[in-house]
């Protein structure tokens, strides 16, 4: 079975025809089970999420802050593996119809078989991989293993990128590209800032992007007034601690946590709408 990129290229150009950012919410598989985190991803599409990511957890991940490290020790504890991943994806999207990414570290993809994730992911109705760790310059197996399964290679981007680099990545990727809104990890913030503009400006400059690769923003959106900030200059705005947060602010009630996750949701899809 092939993978869902022409759908996840189709949500995005949807969204950018209605004069819209398209919104992506992120949350790790498992957290705070594998079928709690299945019914708020669903909760978080329903809500008015274009996109979801699922993450798979990392005991020591390089880009998440600690509201994001905290759900994965909890899903991590929980015994989440590599199966419950793919099988989170499958659940979300057959529920929803919706383009469901897989966001991961690198070396839990090559221990488990670059082919066989590959293999699964598409299987399971996965959109594609979001990779923050892998150097384009060693992504070939991976990117080859993509494209025969029908998957998006998403890239991350950093302010520190330069122009060249900037280049050399969007021209490799697929999907649409991960702009990292600011140096560090993953968390709410109260502003987004204006290294997060000049990252797209740049990054849409390539030649990649000007033959239509958008280009999304995540890390420090947590509200609907920053997505919407976000939203004037980006294709999409991708929000994970917030939806985290509000889990975690359920303290153990599942129904409490899915639908605060559904009501963010709501408010952030208003915030993308607001370009003007």
């Amino acid at each position: 079975m092939a993978g869902n990129l022409e759908l996840l290229n189709s949500v995005l150009a949807q969204a950018r025809s209605e004069n819209r950012a398209a919104l992506v919410g992120y949350l790790p598989a498992g957290f705070p089970t594998v079928d709690g985190g299945v019914q708020a991803m669903i909760a978080m599409l329903d809500g008015g999420c274009d996109i979801v990511e699922v993450g798979l957890p990392h005991s020591d991940p390089v880009l998440d802050g600690p509201v994001i490290q905290t759900a994965d020790d909890i899903a991590l504890r929980g015994g989440v593996k590599i199966v419950d991943v793919i099988r989170t994806v499958r659940e979300v999207h057959t529920a929803t119809g919706a383009p469901v990414l897989c966001m991961t570290y690198w070396n839990p993809v090559d221990r488990y078989g670059v082919e066989r994730f590959a293999a699964d992911l598409a299987e399971a109705g996965g959109a594609g991989c979001i990779l923050p760790d892998l150097p384009v310059e060693e992504s070939e197996v991976w990117r080859k293993a993509a494209e025969q399964h029908g998957l998006a290679t998403v890239f991350v981007v950093a302010p520190s990128s330069r122009d060249e680099r900037l280049a050399k990545i969007t021209e490799a990727g697929s999907g649409f590209v991960y702009a990292a809104s600011l140096m560090g990890v993953t968390g709410t913030r109260e502003s987004v800032g204006r290294e997060a503009q000049d990252l797209v400006a740049r990054t849409r400059a390539t030649p990649a992007a000007q033959r239509g690769l958008p280009v999304c923003v995540g890390l420090g959106v947590s509200n609907p007034e920053q997505a919407a900030e976000v939203a004037r200059f980006a294709d999409g705005v991708i929000v994970g601690s917030a939806f985290v947060k509000r889990l975690l602010e359920a303290d153990g009630d599942p129904a409490a946590g899915v639908a605060g996750v559904r009501a963010l949701a709501g408010q952030l899809a208003e915030g993308v709408r607001k370009r003007d």
